[in-house]
């Protein structure tokens, strides 16, 4: 069959970031407030149309950095910056009012990042507990408020891929700064599997797991006490054993 460009229409082509992080011991995910049609007022996750002249990676490091200031890093957690993977990709016919959009959700991850600035169309940005988006309520008891277009989908697989990914691979400490202590580590996994973990136990097994942790030579009291090791991650990307997440 000949190609025939008009039974073909035009559409676009989106990347939407569920971007991560652990403030003040909760997993939460940045969302902005839509100034313009359609779903103004409603809150959403950040994106953007991808530009003509851009990959589908470059306009998502691109829109990471314009909602947070942060620069995507490869696999190496020991640069500075957010790590960024590709998630899914969503295609629904009407998913987008407008005109047929595909999106090419990712997912952005960093350790605790400070008050978000709005920019492009957004009204207002901010930081929100990602089980309270999910509808399982948060500290404050807000119910759930549903997010424009299809984003209440594209973050419950956000979530999940962080939850699963953590229990075999080293992804746990993008949430953490370059140099951290076993609790703070334990913090992250309690804050993202949203589960009480026992500290002696956790600190035998990520310890005791070749790869993973490498102690960096210091000390630190920010935790109050007395002064804890320091370490950073190793070069495993792959955990093995796992840490198997325990039932909520």
């Amino acid at each position: 069959m000949p190609y025939d460009p008009s039974a073909f229409p035009p559409f676009a082509v989106t990347v939407d970031l569920v971007v991560l992080t652990v403030r003040r011991h909760a997993l939460c995910a940045l969302v902005v407030r839509r100034g313009e049609a359609p779903y103004q007022g409603m809150w959403a996750l950040p994106g953007g149309f991808v530009r003509a002249d851009e990959d589908l990676a470059s306009a998502a490091a691109r829109e990471l950095t314009e909602e947070t200031g942060l620069r995507a890093h490869e696999q190496d957690n020991r640069t500075p910056g957010a790590h960024l993977e590709q998630l899914a990709t969503y295609g629904d016919p009407d998913r987008d009012p407008r005109m047929r959009v595909v999106s090419v959700a990712h997912l952005a991850l960093a350790p605790d990042l400070p008050s978000p600035t709005p920019g492009g169309d957004a009204r207002s940005a901010r930081w929100a507990q990602a089980d309270a988006l999910l509808g399982f309520g948060d500290s404050d008891g807000e119910s759930k408020t549903p997010l424009a277009f299809d984003h209440d989908e594209i973050l419950a697989a956000g979530v999940e891929r962080a939850r699963s990914k953590i229990e075999y691979s080293s992804l746990a400490t993008a949430f953490c700064p370059p140099e951290f202590t076993v609790g703070e580590l334990r913090r992250v996994y309690e804050a993202v599997w949203g589960v009480a973990l026992d500290p002696r136990n956790f600190h035998r097994k990520v310890t005791g797991t070749p790869g993973f942790l490498v102690p960096s030579g210091g000390t630190t009291t920010r935790q109050g006490g007395r002064p804890a090791q320091l370490f950073r991650a190793g070069g495993a990307t792959l955990l093995n054993p796992p840490m198997l997440r325990p039932e909520a």
